[in-house]
This record gives C-alpha cells, sequence and structure tokens, in this order.
C-alpha cells in the first residue's frame, strides 16, 4: 500500500520549507515525542484493514471496481472535511494550486500503483506483498539521484545494494518460478517510489489535505472507465468492506502523513517495519499463509536497507 502522501526523505516525511507553510497545512515542530509513535500506529492498522478489506472484496469486485469505490468514498469524506473550513484557507482555499500537472502526474503513477497492489492482493501471500513494497525506498534513493540530482553517499549506495539483495532473496529467480504477481508488487513499489520524489517537490506549496484531494479527485475520473464494464454493485453484507476500504485508503495516508509531521524519521519508521510481523500473522491466522526462511531473510534485508537510507538522511 502506498505510504507517498507526505512526501520526503525516504519514505514520507514531509519535506522542511524555507517558505511559510500554507493555512490548513501547517508543520509542527517534529520531535521524538509519543504522537508520532501513535499516529504510525493508526496507519499500520490502516494499512492492515485495508489489505482485509481488499481480500474480502476481491471475490466480488475486481481491482477496477475496488479502486473506484475506494476514491470516490475518500473524496468524499475529504471534501466534508474540507467544508468544516468553509472557503478560506483552511478550507476549499487550500485547494488552490500552482502545480496542476504535477497533481495529474502523480496520480497516474500513483494509480497504476495502487491499482497493482489490489491485483496482487489475493493472489500471494500478506508478508511477501508488504516485504516486496518496503523496496520503494530503495526505488526512491536511485530516482532522487537521478531526478532531484540528490548525491548518492556510500551509506545509501549500500542501501540500495541490500534492498536489491533481498528482492532477490524473496524473488529467487532460477531457483524457484518468479511468481507474476511478487513482479507486478515490485512494479508497484516503483510507481509508489516515482509518487514520493513528485510529491516531495509538491510539499513546499500543497497541504496534506490538498494532495489527498487531487489524489481521490482524479483517481475517481481516471478510474471510472475501466471500472464500468461488468460494474457491480456489491451485496448488503460487503457493504462493510466497501465503505472500510475507502476509509482506511484515506485514514492511512492522513495517519501517515502525521506521524511523519510530529517526530523524525528515525523515530516513526521502526515502528513502521511492524507491518511486516502483523500482516504476517494476519496472513498465517486467517489465511492460512506460511513464511519461509528466504522471505524472513529479504524482508530483514529490506527493512535493513530503509533503516541506513533513513539515518543517512538524518
Amino acid at each position: 500500500m502506498d505510504t507517498s502522501s507526505g512526501g520526503g526523505r525516504g519514505l514520507s516525511e514531509p519535506r522542511p520549507s524555507s517558505t511559510p507553510p500554507r493555512a490548513g497545512g501547517k508543520r509542527g515542530g517534529r520531535r521524538g515525542g509519543p504522537w508520532g509513535v501513535l499516529w504510525m500506529l493508526g496507519a499500520i492498522c490502516s494499512f492492515a484493514t485495508l489489505a482485509l478489506a481488499g481480500r474480502a472484496l476481491a471475490g466480488e469486485l475486481d481491482a477496477f471496481q475496488i479502486m473506484l469505490y475506494r476514491s470516490v468514498i475518500s473524496l468524499l469524506i475529504v471534501v466534508g472535511l474540507l467544508a468544516l473550513g468553509g472557503f478560506g484557507e483552511t478550507g476549499f482555499g487550500q485547494l488552490r494550486t500552482s502545480v496542476p500537472a504535477f497533481h495529474l502526474g502523480r496520480n497516474l503513477v500513483h494509480y497504476v500503483g495502487q491499482y497493482s497492489w489490489f491485483y496482487a492482493l489475493p493472489l500471494i501471500p500478506l508478508a511477501q506483498i508488504t516485504a516486496l513494497e518496503f523496496s520503494a525506498p530503495v526505488w526512491t534513493v536511485l530516482l532522487a539521484a537521478a531526478v532531484l540530482g540528490e548525491r548518492l553517499t556510500a551509506r545509501r549506495g549500500l542501501a540500495v545494494l541490500l534492498g536489491f539483495g533481498g528482492i532477490l532473496a524473496i524473488l529467487r529467480p532460477g531457483a524457484v518460478p518468479v511468481e507474476p504477481a511478487a513482479l507486478v508488487v515490485l512494479g508497484a513499489a516503483f510507481c509508489y517510489a516515482v509518487v514520493f520524489v513528485v510529491t516531495k517537490r509538491m510539499t513546499a506549496t500543497e497541504t496534506p489535505l490538498a494532495i489527498l484531494f487531487y489524489m481521490f479527485l482524479i483517481q475517481s475520473a481516471v478510474g471510472l472507465g475501466p471500472a464500468l464494464p461488468g460494474f457491480v454493485v456489491p451485496p448488503t453484507e460487503d457493504w462493510p468492506w466497501v465503505f472500510a476500504v475507502g476509509v482506511t485508503g484515506l485514514s492511512a495516508h492522513y495517519c501517515l502523513t502525521r506521524a511523519f509531521m510530529a517526530a523524525e524519521a528515525s523515530v516513526v519508521v521502526p515502528v513502521d517495519f511492524l507491518r511486516l510481523p502483523l500482516l504476517g500473522v494476519v496472513g498465517w491466522l486467517l489465511y492460512g499463509e506460511g513464511v519461509d526462511g528466504w522471505l524472513i531473510v529479504g524482508a530483514g534485508l529490506i527493512l535493513s536497507s530503509v533503516w541506513i537510507n533513513v539515518r543517512a538522511g538524518a
């Protein structure tokens, strides 16, 4: 699941700006207090619920339709939040943007990544999806060096090597058949990395709520066409899962953004690592999914890569 709505160093940490923040997007001083940890725990719970809801709906809806319901419900919630602020800078006024092309490009790429995640969700174990998804910061380091001109230091180079080593340990190409769905998740992680880099350029002028508004608006419009063929209205018993997809799709992004606003990346990123064992346990309890030694080794290498990258940017 994408973790990019806040933009930032290695993962989605909001970038400090030399210009005053716009109203509605105030960035408090980041610190090592408990609020960042609590917000990250909220994000983890949201991601876990989103995965469960996506799995539950996969038998009734295809990935395009799940995406459409998610985008529309989340958009309605964001509009309601903006309405509370009226038409001033704490409400709809914050939607004025000087970078519409960035919003469009960001969300087209994000849509591809998010679709890939939902597509793979019922096909491979949750722990494997989560481990491969954590490779997004590895791609981000390379893209930031190529696109933003950020220096690829020795520590970040080591992080990249460890990340790719972890990917190879999980996939084991040549030793076992590579699951096509696993490659789809890697493609999703690359898309998320592109979104990270673009979002990093946007956070100086765009508020988190504005970024989320345009994300769900654009993806609702883009996703309408692919979702219409064979469109399904879920049965009554599935609607709680539909609303869960919409609500947690928004709350995960919001909690993640607030976590990185409340505390340094070195504080909140290790908390996010809990997502991997949590979803591994959920997959084992609910779906009978196993975790082999190679997945543990690969996940350990990827998480070490993320941690080294965070420390290199500290």
